[in-house]
């Protein structure tokens, strides 16, 4: 009784693995059936040491296809399907701009640049693509070094420094004034010691508390009959 159960479930399983193969198999030929394009292109550098070629690569989405820069700058991606993709060179000592590629069904190229913040504008530029230096990447943070300006401009330093300044400098600006511009500005300062002088704290303080003494009494009204009188 177990032999006939054992070779079925052995033949259950020999069913599954030719299905699961079957179907593997199925998708292997659709992708296989996709046409590949291939993408081309070319690297300028400024630089006349060719090193630089060896240390760069061509990367297409991040690194879904990959190429590498013959020792001329040019390069090609093969095995790429049609659909848009965002080609890069990758180098440790130089900075490129990306391009985004398009390819149609039928293998017609497109190239423009990358825009993330407004995919509707297009900006096409040629194929093969060319692509140019835009600098060096800067990997360390150049240290600050101290300066006597930074002194000088700090706030707490310019509290201190700008009332000295001030008191010693108007005092002889005022000397070198002429006599008719000191004796004006004398009169108004006369002027200001003149006026009315704030109440004395403690006079305020009694008057708050006396419960309004400090007032004058108002006199009573005479009666009708002492002015018939």
């Amino acid at each position: 009784m177990e032999e006939p159960t054992q070779l079925l479930q052995f033949l259950m399983c020999l069913f599954l693995f030719n299905w699961n193969s079957f179907g593997s198999a199925t998708e292997l030929d659709d992708y296989s059936d996709r046409p590949e394009f291939k993408i081309e292109g070319k690297v300028f550098v400024a630089s006349k040491d060719k090193e630089w070629t060896y240390n760069s690569r061509v990367v297409v989405d991040g690194g879904e296809y990959l190429g590498f820069v013959r020792t001329d700058g040019s390069f090609v991606v093969h095995g790429v399907p049609s659909g848009s993709y965002i080609v890069e060179v990758i180098n440790p000592n130089y900075l490129f701009e990306a391009i985004r590629v398009d390819i149609t069904s039928k293998g017609k190229m497109r190239a423009r640049r990358v825009n993330f913040l407004q995919p509707s504008n297009v900006k096409t530029v040629n194929y093969p693509l060319e692509f140019r230096e835009r600098g060096q990447p800067n990997y360390f943070q150049k240290r600050e070094q101290w300066r006597l300006t930074d002194f000088l401009f700090n706030p707490m330093v310019l509290t201190m420094i700008v009332p000295l300044l001030l008191i010693m400098v108007l005092p002889k600006l005022m000397n070198a004034a002429d006599p008719d511009t000191q004796k004006e500005m004398q009169n108004q300062m006369n002027a200001l010691n003149k006026g009315p002088s704030l109440p004395d704290a403690s006079e305020l303080m009694s008057s708050w508390f006396s419960g309004g003494s400090s007032k004058k009494a108002v006199k009573p009204k005479a009666s009708a009959s002492s002015k018939r009188k």
